[in-house]
């Protein structure tokens, strides 16, 4: 006889296995297509650029087949779907569509990016503080709500002409890199300029300001300018030294 859990767990694999017995008969299948469904729905809602992209029946016939291979490992559904973007990206049917993955990978950094903690923007003054001999070894602690994605593709512009934003005219032999950031109420996503994203990536990687100087002068981009251009977009939360 099988334990409590072990019928809990068994009850729970049928709901997402079309092709597992129904305890309960014809009511438990409906409930089954109804979780589908829902999981379905909520992977639309994190994804709607995906869904635009793709067309509304392929979406929610993939969404299907994801959510029975990728179920829900946490009660807490706002930021279900974590796998998608890579899954959706190898789905065969999907290989048409070179760009997709990366699309989905700046919607996930965009929902991430909104569920983020809050942390006020430091100013630019706190690092010209620094005690002398000190900076090199200092680190600028990013914003939470920071995320870069580097994509081959025209990542910003289809997310922003899939979705209703202003955007640039989708050039589909362009490669573009998204910075995502949140510095106040709203999330805010922009093509980086190839320095921006060197230092966005060194920011996100931990660097000391010393490695930084030393991506700087090997050509990576020009340090004092793209240091202004984080303060001024709230990118950085804190110094360590």
């Amino acid at each position: 006889m099988r334990s409590p859990a072990e019928a809990e767990a068994a009850m729970a694999a049928a709901l997402l296995d079309p092709a597992a017995p129904a305890p309960g008969g014809a009511r438990f299948a409906v409930h089954r297509n109804n979780v589908v469904a829902g999981l379905a729905a909520a992977l639309g809602a994190a994804y709607p650029a995906v869904r635009a992209l793709t067309g509304e029946a392929f979406f929610d016939a993939a969404a299907a087949l994801h959510v029975r291979a990728f179920p829900p490992r946490s009660p807490v559904m706002l930021l279900y779907g974590e796998a998608f973007p890579d899954w959706i990206e190898a789905f065969p049917p999907a290989a048409g569509l070179p760009w997709l993955g990366d699309v989905a990978r700046l919607e996930r950094a965009w929902l991430e990016a909104f569920h983020e903690a809050e942390a006020g923007p430091l100013a630019g003054a706190r690092l010209a503080a620094l005690p002398p001999g000190r900076a090199e070894s200092a680190r600028l602690r990013p914003h939470p709500a920071l995320r870069l994605v580097a994509s081959r593709h025209p990542v910003v512009s289809l997310w922003a002409a899939s979705t209703g934003r202003d955007g640039p005219a989708v050039d589909l032999a362009r490669e573009e890199t998204a910075v995502v950031s949140r510095p106040g109420a709203d999330v805010l996503v922009r093509i980086a300029e190839p320095g921006e994203a060197a230092f966005a990536a060194a920011l996100l990687a931990g660097e000391t300001l010393g490695a930084m100087a030393e991506r700087a002068a090997a050509g990576a981009f020009d340090l004092s300018t793209e240091l202004a251009r984080a303060f001024e977009a709230g990118l950085i939360a804190e110094i360590e030294e």
